[in-house]
């Protein structure tokens, strides 16, 4: 039996040894007998940027608001750098919440919006006012101190709603899809403003979002979730490189997925024999999995290649019709099927503003890849 090599080196999230700061162990959250969260354990460190990824009704949401005391769970146990906030109210964990809606009072300046946490806190006036200036600033909002709500752009509320947020000083801030309400171009910009904002300031965020592209942006690590489980924990890019499932390798971005069987298991590459494909895929590693082993075999769009001719020494080339083709500015996505009737996507970048000889709609091509560019899954 051949070992899996992790042929791009990608390593899991280990950059510190210390103890975690949230600390989420066998929680389970049930609704009556819908449960909601099924035995999630989850470990958080300080200073990071985390995300809960996926679908609606998959169980982020409702972690989220356990973590911050809006509710309870059923079972399980969770600690806030070393605390255990069984029985403690919201308002006494060290946490603040940022909602989607951002909630801001209409009639309030942004200035008092701000503002309005520290005053029911009893913090004192100058004090209450230095630290409003000072969170203004961070967020480039100073110059609209004495706005309403209703003056600013929907980027400039979300940036009032964070900085209300982290006015309080929280240990942890929790943000429920934070950009959700913005447009495709504003969100883009916003999220890298996110990021700059939390590694400034050093605050320990978790983000709730079903946006793949948002939480591939932002976070350190994902938490995939389905169906009120983890399905999967790491880095942007071992999750995207190497998902542990189908589920996680469809969620996270495009793939095109073959079904198919083990045909050679040697120490350094296998092959699959596929049927969607109507051939055979010769993977360049090895892999846990033994010969006959019923398999999938993913490959991102971007990964294959297209050309008229079939390329040279390529372990993996089939010929394939030209369906559709999707200019997308940046890049064009091409449809694609094989003769098996199987249908691909590849997409290619676009470096070139009056490209000829482009490959077009209904041409007969050759469709290519890289022994070590797809990925092997089991489950």
């Amino acid at each position: 039996m051949a070992q899996e090599q992790n042929v791009a080196n990608a390593k899991p999230w280990i950059a510190r040894t210390d103890t975690p700061f949230i600390r989420i162990t066998d929680v389970t959250k049930r609704f009556g007998d819908f449960v909601a969260v099924d035995n999630v354990s989850l470990d958080i460190y300080k200073g990071e940027l985390f995300c809960l990824l996926g679908g609606s009704g998959c169980g982020k949401s409702t972690l989220l608001r356990m973590l911050a005391g809006f509710e309870t769970p059923t079972e399980g146990r969770i600690e806030i750098d070393g605390q255990n906030m069984a029985g403690i109210p919201a308002y006494s964990r060290p946490t603040n919440m940022m909602f989607q809606s951002y909630a801001l009072f209409p009639h309030m300046s942004v200035e008092k919006n701000v503002a309005y946490g520290l005053r029911r806190d009893g913090v004192p006036k100058p004090e209450a006012m230095e630290r409003v200036a000072d969170i203004l600033k961070l967020v480039q909002l100073e110059r609209f101190a004495r706005r309403k709500p209703d003056q600013l752009s929907g980027g400039q509320r979300q940036r009032v709603a964070l900085a209300r947020a982290l006015v309080k000083r929280p240990k942890l801030l929790l943000l429920d899809e934070p950009l959700g309400a913005l447009d495709k171009k504003l969100r883009e910009e916003t999220q890298f403003e996110l990021i700059k904002i939390q590694e400034t300031l050093g605050v320990t965020f978790i983000v709730v979002t079903h946006d793949q592209e948002e939480a591939m942006t932002l976070s350190t690590r994902i938490g995939v979730m389905d169906a009120g489980r983890i399905v999967q924990v790491g880095e942007p890019p071992e999750i995207y490189e190497h998902p542990s499932s189908r589920f996680v390798a469809d969620f996270v971005g495009s793939v095109n997925m073959f079904s198919g069987r083990v045909t050679d298991d040697e120490a350094d590459y296998i092959r699959i024999a596929s049927p969607d494909i109507g051939g055979e895929i010769h993977v360049g590693h090895g892999v846990e999995c033994s010969p006959g082993q019923e398999l999938w075999y993913g490959i991102r769009p971007e990964k294959l290649r297209i050309s008229r001719e079939k390329p040279e020494n390529a372990q993996n080339a089939f010929p394939a019709m030209v369906e559709e083709v999707a200019y997308m500015g940046d890049m064009s996505i091409y449809r694609l099927r094989l003769p098996s009737g199987k249908v691909l996507n590849a997409s290619q970048t676009n470096f070139l503003r009056h490209a000829e000889d482009t490959i077009s709609w209904d041409e007969e091509i050759w469709v290519s890849w890289g022994d070590i560019a797809g990925m092997v899954l089991t489950q």
